[in-house]
C-alpha cells in the first residue's frame, strides 16, 4: 500500500501523541520511539482505525481511553506480548504494520487527521459508500436549514411581539438569507 503521508508528519504526530498522552503499557511508548528512529520501517507504518481487521498490526491505548492495553496481529496470531511485537518489527521492517491508537479523538485533532488513512482491510458491510455520505450530508444540511430557520421565525414572532422594528427587520434579512442560500445549493 502507497501512501502519500510523510514520514515528517508521521513523526511530528507520534511525538504529538505521546507528549499528550499516558499509555497503558509503558513498552508501548519504547515501540512508538522504536518506529519512529527507523525511517525504513516508518516508510510501512500506517495509521489506521479497527486494526484488528489488518494481517499485521499494533492497537495501543491511552490511560484515557477505554480501549485494550496493547495488541499485536499478524496473520491468525494476537498476542498482548509487547516484546513479541517489536521483535517482529526489527525483523520484518519491509513488512505494511497497521496501527490504530485508541485515545479520546472528539474533536479529532488535525494532527491525527494528518497521518489517519483509510483502512484497506476493513470489511466492505462496514464501509460507508459515497451514495450513503451524500445522503447524510443532504439529511443533516436539511436539519441545520429547519433548526434555523425555526429558530430565526421564533425570534421574528419575539421582535414583533416587543415592538422592536430594528431587530425584525435584522431577522428578516437573516430569514431571507438562509433560504436564498437553501436555494443556490
Amino acid at each position: 500500500m502507497e501512501t502519500s503521508i510523510s514520514n515528517k508528519d508521521k513523526k511530528t504526530f507520534v511525538r504529538w501523541f505521546l507528549k499528550r498522552f499516558d499509555l497503558k503499557r509503558r513498552e508501548c511508548v519504547w515501540i512508538l520511539n522504536y518506529i519512529i528512529g527507523d525511517d525504513d520501517l516508518l516508510n510501512h507504518v500506517h495509521f489506521v482505525e479497527d486494526a484488528h481487521y489488518c494481517p499485521r498490526a499494533i492497537v495501543i491505548s491511552t490511560t484515557e481511553s477505554n480501549g485494550i492495553p496493547f495488541r499485536f496481529y499478524k496473520g491468525n496470531i494476537m498476542t498482548a506480548d509487547a516484546e513479541k511485537s517489536f521483535h517482529d518489527l526489527r525483523m520484518n521492517n519491509e513488512e505494511a504494520m497497521y496501527i490504530q491508537l485508541n485515545f479520546p479523538k472528539q474533536p479529532p485533532t488535525e494532527q491525527y487527521l494528518a497521518v489517519l488513512e483509510e483502512n484497506p482491510f476493513m470489511p466492505s458491510y462496514m464501509q460507508i459508500s459515497s451514495e450513503d455520505k451524500q445522503v447524510a450530508q443532504k439529511m443533516l444540511s436539511k436539519s441545520v436549514y429547519e433548526f434555523q430557520h425555526s429558530k430565526l421565525l421564533q425570534q421574528i414572532d419575539a421582535a414583533l411581539d416587543n415592538g422592536d422594528k430594528e431587530q425584525f427587520f435584522e431577522l428578516t434579512a437573516a430569514l431571507q438569507q438562509l433560504e436564498a442560500e437553501l436555494a443556490q445549493s
